[in-house]
């Protein structure tokens, strides 16, 4: 296998766009990505697009073609990757075994989504139909009650607290002030959100014990990277980052079938696979991008990887080891939490953060030093999980 590197990377800002198209926001993240790579030898040879609800929610389908042809790079191959909440990761996937393999040189791999004309309710549903058929979706499961019978089980097992999920929230709220992208820039406090009489009108129950501030917001968006063999992207770019670790792994679909269900095996066994092939251990990631799709999310990955013992990451939240000046800072962009979540976006937009990480791009949160980068994109409730190492030569 050769070897791949990031060689350009762009994003729209996440939030709502009322006024663009699903193809806007995915031409616009793909040109900042090409522009990104300053001039280069050669052309797109494939393009893939990680959409997890373009046709159930824009009535357009067949959109890798469209953003080709929008893009002009026909004859290029071009493919949409639908994999739920783990488009992205599956996408850059695709992207980086055609190069890895030598089919091609040159890809762009781009993700995203428009969620917010429709209405909460509409999406939940949507998002739930990833769950089993019978023995979930038809008993009214959805995404946010599965985390919080999930928080309930850590609660009760490891002594995470109500505090703990909101100090996750502070803080990727804190980190997204400084990420323009950011669909969520306020600041908020435990006081405000969960200590405070207030606490129950501002930040409400929504699947107990889980409130408002547990979850990410519903959002649209784009991100979109360049990948290359890392030998041509040692002539195109000044600051190529390398990919040298891939892992993917699936779960039961039903989460009530697992041995345990307090353990992401997916997660787990992704993550071993992501470390096994770039030949590091995660004590040597400096920064790393989680999936907190809800707050609990966070603290249980975080374990699952391997940065803490199981039933200790709170612990190491607690004691701000995950800020961004700590240990092992976790999501800088503000995570799904603040940064925002259009679903088919969400794994390249860990790849775009970690890529500016490495450069020393990230401006008023960078972590000094950066050398070594993780992410995790999870789909379903641990049900297809993706995950990666970014390494800076």
């Amino acid at each position: 296998m050769r070897e791949v590197a990031v060689i350009g990377c762009g994003m729209t800002k996440f939030g709502r766009h009322d006024d663009r198209t699903l193809m806007d926001l995915l031409v616009e993240a793909s040109l900042k990505a090409i522009d990104d790579c300053g001039p280069y030898d050669g052309n797109i040879e494939s393009v893939y697009v990680s959409s997890m609800l373009a046709g159930e929610l824009t009535h357009q389908t067949a959109i890798a073609t469209a953003l080709t042809d929008q893009l002009g790079f026909i004859p290029a191959a071009a493919e949409r990757i639908e994999n739920g909440p783990a488009s992205g990761g599956s996408a850059i996937k695709s992207g980086f075994l055609a190069v890895a393999s030598g089919m091609y040189d040159l890809v762009l791999v781009t993700g995203g989504e428009k969620m917010r004309h429709v209405s909460a309710d509409r999406i939940t549903d949507l998002v739930s139909t990833m769950t089993h058929p019978q023995g979930e979706y038809a008993q009214g499961v959805t995404l946010p009650s599965l985390a919080a019978m999930f928080t309930r089980l850590y609660m009760a097992k490891y002594g995470v607290t109500s505090e703990d999920l909101a100090r996750v929230a502070v803080k990727n709220h804190s980190n997204a002030l400084m990420n323009p992208y950011a669909h969520i820039h306020s600041k908020i406090a435990l006081e405000g959100i969960l200590l405070s009489k207030e606490a129950e009108i501002n930040n409400p129950i929504i699947a107990d014990p889980l409130r408002l501030y547990d979850f990410c917001p519903i959002s649209d968006g784009a991100a979109s990277i360049v990948i290359c063999s890392y030998e041509k992207a040692k002539k195109m770019s000044k600051a190529p980052v390398k990919i040298v670790g891939f892992g993917q792994a699936t779960d039961t679909l039903a989460v009530h079938e697992r041995e345990d269900p307090t353990t992401l095996k997916a997660v787990k066994l992704a993550s071993q696979g992501a470390f096994e092939m770039a030949g590091l251990r995660p004590e040597n990631i400096d920064v790393t991008e989680l999936h907190d799709a809800f707050t609990i999310l966070e603290i249980a990955e975080s374990e699952d990887v391997g940065f803490f013992k199981k039933g200790k990451g709170h612990m190491a939240l607690r004691n701000g080891e995950t800020s961004l000046n700590g240990k092992l800072p976790i999501n800088t962009s503000g995570g799904l939490k603040a940064r925002g979540h259009p679903v088919g976006a969400t794994g390249i937009s860990q790849f775009v953060e970690l890529t500016w990480q490495l450069r020393g791009e990230a401006s008023g949160r960078q972590v000094n030093g950066a050398k070594k980068a993780f992410c995790c994109n999870f789909g379903g409730f641990g049900n297809n999980v993706t995950a990666f190492i970014l390494s800076k030569e």
